[in-house]
C-alpha cells in the first residue's frame, strides 16, 4: 500500500510540477468557468430569488465545463512527444498512474472551484462568509467524483481523434449524480439549511466518488492498453 501511494504521489507530483511552471490548466479552466458564471448571471438574474434558484446551478455547471477542459489538457500533455508511452513503461502500477492523475485533476478542479465560487457569490449577492463551511464541505465531497470520472474517461479517449467531443459526451451523463447532488445540496444551503441537513447529498457524492475511484484503479490497466 505504501508503495502504491508513493507511486501515485510521484505521478501527481509530475503533473503539479508542470502546472506550476506553466499555469496553463488552472488559468484557462478558471477563466472559462468565470466566463460561464458571468454570462449565466446576466442571462438568468432575477433579483434575490436567483440566489437560491439559479446560483447553485451556475456554480456547478461552470465547474463541470471547466473540468472537461482540465481533464482534456491533462491527457493532451501525455500525448505530446509520445509521453504516454514513456509513462506506461515506468515500473509503476497502472492503478497508481490512475490515482496520481486523479489526484492532480482533483487539485486542478479544486482550484477552479476556489476561483468560481467567490465570483458567483459576488454576482448573486451570496453571503460567502456564512456559506463558506457548507460550500467547502460540498466541494470536498463532489471533487473526487468529478476527478475520478474525468480521469477514467480521459484515459479512454486519449488516443481518439475527436477526444474532446467523445470525452464531453460520456463525461456529463456519468457525472449527473454528483452534479445533481451538488446543485441540490448547494440550493438547500442557500435556502437556509444547516450543514448537518446536507448528509444525504454528501453521502450520494461520497458513494459515487468511491465507486468510480475503485473502478478506475481496477480498470485503468485494461482501458489504457485497449
Amino acid at each position: 500500500m505504501k508503495r502504491f501511494l508513493r507511486q501515485a504521489a510521484l505521478i501527481a507530483g509530475k503533473d503539479l510540477a508542470i502546472e506550476l511552471s506553466t499555469g496553463e490548466i488552472v488559468t484557462t479552466s478558471g477563466f472559462f468557468a468565470v466566463l460561464v458564471a458571468v454570462i449565466a448571471s446576466l442571462a438568468f438574474f432575477a433579483g434575490q430569488e436567483a440566489t437560491e434558484g439559479v446560483a447553485p446551478g451556475v456554480i456547478w455547471v461552470s465547474v463541470a465545463f471547466a473540468s472537461v477542459l482540465a481533464v482534456g489538457r491533462t491527457w493532451q500533455r501525455e500525448r505530446e512527444e509520445n509521453a504516454l508511452a514513456g509513462l506506461l513503461v515506468l515500473p509503476v502500477s497502472r492503478g497508481a498512474i490512475f490515482a496520481g492523475k486523479a489526484v492532480s485533476v482533483a487539485i486542478f478542479v479544486g482550484l477552479v472551484e476556489v476561483i468560481v465560487v467567490p465570483v458567483s457569490a459576488l454576482l448573486f449577492s451570496v453571503d460567502l462568509i456564512e456559506m463558506a463551511p457548507g460550500l467547502l464541505l460540498i466541494g470536498l465531497f463532489a471533487t473526487p467524483g468529478i476527478a475520478a470520472v474525468g480521469t477514467l474517461f480521459g484515459a479512454m479517449t486519449v488516443r481518439t481523434r475527436a477526444r474532446d467531443l467523445v470525452l464531453a459526451s460520456v463525461f456529463f451523463p456519468l457525472l449527473a449524480p454528483t452534479l445533481l447532488a451538488a446543485v441540490a445540496g448547494t440550493r438547500e444551503l442557500f435556502g437556509g439549511a444547516e450543514t448537518s441537513e446536507l448528509f444525504d447529498y454528501l453521502a450520494l457524492m461520497a458513494v459515487f466518488g468511491t465507486v468510480f475511484t475503485a473502478g478506475g484503479v481496477g480498470l485503468f490497466d485494461t482501458l489504457i492498453d485497449g
